[in-house]
């Protein structure tokens, strides 16, 4: 099987980063996240760009917004190096999902669907080790002792985005921005939609049925 080109879709809460985790070492392909992305190319050079910054660097430190065409520039790059790739976190509006039908042929659209409230319910009971950053939540993936890191002892905290007010804000801004784009791929025949209430692994076996079914 070629390195497939993987675009995964979802709101935040969704198991976006666990299933890309599980379709990089699966497939053998570069998880690519904006994130990522925008930290290993922070000085990258844009003063071609007409921006008010040189490098996203500058950006970043200011706490502005890295406008989209900086964003496109990076993540082309990064595709262009990638033998293959979950695209994770991109695009997250329509212009975005325009750029990038310029920069690559994807092989698979995954779009992970959650309830509403079962994603607020993940969310605020996330909690995340303050030394190591190990993830756990306080109904699903309690920690051993309560309120301890099992990895390495450190405090687990509730992070300051994930009180309720901050998460349904955030779903309010996937629902605006980013809803249009999976309503953008609906049509395309690598578009798969994936019950993203399952546990799991139940979810990863229906994504590793969607992939290989669409890559030969």
């Amino acid at each position: 099987m070629p390195n497939p080109r993987i675009l995964i879709l979802g709101p935040p809460g969704a198991g976006k980063g666990t299933q890309s985790a599980n379709l990089a070492e699966e497939y053998d392909v570069e998880h690519v996240t904006t994130g990522d992305a925008l930290r290993n190319n922070k000085d990258m050079d844009i003063s071609d760009m007409d921006t008010e910054y040189d490098t996203p660097r500058e950006y970043m430190e200011a706490g502005d917004l890295v406008p989209d065409d900086v964003v496109n520039a990076i993540v082309e790059e990064a595709l262009s190096e990638a033998d293959g790739f979950v695209l994770d976190g991109y695009p997250r509006n329509l212009d975005q999902a325009e750029e990038l039908e310029g920069m690559t042929d994807l092989d698979v659209i995954l779009s992970l669907e959650v309830p509403r409230e079962e994603l607020v319910e993940r969310l605020t009971g996330r909690r995340v080790c303050d030394d190591c950053g190990a993830n756990y939540h306080v109904e699903f993936n309690p920690p051993e002792e309560e309120g301890v890191c099992d990895e390495c002892g450190g405090e687990l905290i509730q992070r300051d985005d994930d009180n309720e007010e901050s998460v349904r804000n955030r779903l309010d801004v996937f629902e605006e921005n980013t809803a249009p784009v999976i309503d953008h791929y609906e049509n395309n025949e690598s578009f798969v939609i994936i019950d993203g209430e399952q546990p799991p692994d139940e979810v990863w076996d229906d994504i590793e049925t969607a992939v290989d079914a669409r890559v030969e």
